[in-house]
């Protein structure tokens, strides 16, 4: 039994406007019902969530590639020579498109140099988040920080034109070096042994932050290899400062940026611990003093 295909071919290079329209209709639903199949078995065979969505971009950007070549096809039959066609397609698109091919050219520069993936969590510009998504024009973050301590989500999405790439700083929480130093302020009073209590916070960050300092060397000598930088002491540290209301005790730490509050909750739970069970240590607050007629000093 043979098939007869002229009918096919006939559609995709009759020149007819109206038969064009009609060729491209089928063309765009021929290549959606396509895209739909590939992602349904991809839902159904592959169960990772990272990998499941990796596949299914894969398969939209196959499926977008082709269908813009076989369309173009259509509408310039004529035209053999593929570099004529997309010198005359690039030509129009960057008179009419100037925005969306700046964003599909941060779409390209994304996925070839890899300043940020998809799961990573960045900084461009003002906004901070988890990148969720990444198509041909914008990517999209699940917002970190705004009115929300401890570099949690805010709940809400935000789209970023991927052209931004090219004009804001970027900054990859996870990139080359996957911690940060995280500070907390700890302000005990001028009459406080602030000795013992720099002491007690120098064996509390230590304590929780030491399987951090043994990894960071690990991830120190992966990150010398992509930048020039100096190996720092991973190890906590509190330094010390005077203030107005008190002596300000400064824990510096490292952690995982997805685990700032958290790190820090844990961190402040043993301090408050350790400083109840001492009589010579307590937390200086705004203070007003004064003195009366009788040179008696009085605190409030």
């Amino acid at each position: 039994m043979e098939f007869n295909l002229d009918w096919l071919y006939k559609i995709f290079t009759y020149s007819s406007i109206q038969v064009k329209f009609i060729a491209t209709f089928i063309a765009i639903l021929v290549f959606a019902i396509i895209r739909r199949i590939g992602h349904k078995i991809v839902q159904s065979q592959i169960k990772d969530t990272l990998s499941r969505y990796r596949w299914q971009k894969t398969i939209t950007y196959l499926i977008f590639i082709t269908a813009i070549f076989t369309i173009g096809r259509v509408w310039f039959e004529g035209i053999q020579s593929i570099a004529t066609y997309l010198g005359l397609l690039s030509a129009g698109l960057a008179i009419a498109l100037r925005d969306p091919i700046t964003g599909f050219t941060g779409w390209i520069y994304i996925l070839w140099r890899s300043p940020f993936g998809v799961g990573d969590r960045i900084q461009i510009g003002n906004k901070a988040g988890d990148v969720i998504d990444l198509n041909f024009f914008k990517f999209s973050l699940l917002e970190i920080g705004e009115w929300i301590d401890g570099d949690s989500n805010t709940g809400r999405i935000v789209h970023v034109p991927n052209g931004r790439v090219f004009t804001d700083d970027l900054a990859n929480y996870g990139k080359g070096f996957k911690y940060i130093w995280n500070e907390l302020k700890v302000v005990v009073t001028f009459e406080s042994n602030w000795k013992k209590a720099k002491k007690i916070l120098h064996t509390v960050a230590a304590d929780n932050a030491e399987y951090i300092t043994n990894e960071a060397g690990r991830e120190y000598e992966k990150a010398t290899k992509l930048f020039m930088i100096q190996r720092p002491n991973f190890k906590p540290e509190v330094y010390t400062k005077v203030e107005d209301s008190g002596v300000n005790l400064t824990v510096r730490y490292l952690c995982n940026p997805r685990k700032r509050r958290y790190t820090s909750q844990i961190i402040w739970e043993e301090i408050l611990n350790e400083f109840d069970k001492c009589d010579d240590i307590a937390f200086a607050y705004p203070t007003i003093r004064y003195y009366e007629e009788n040179s008696k000093n009085k605190s409030f």
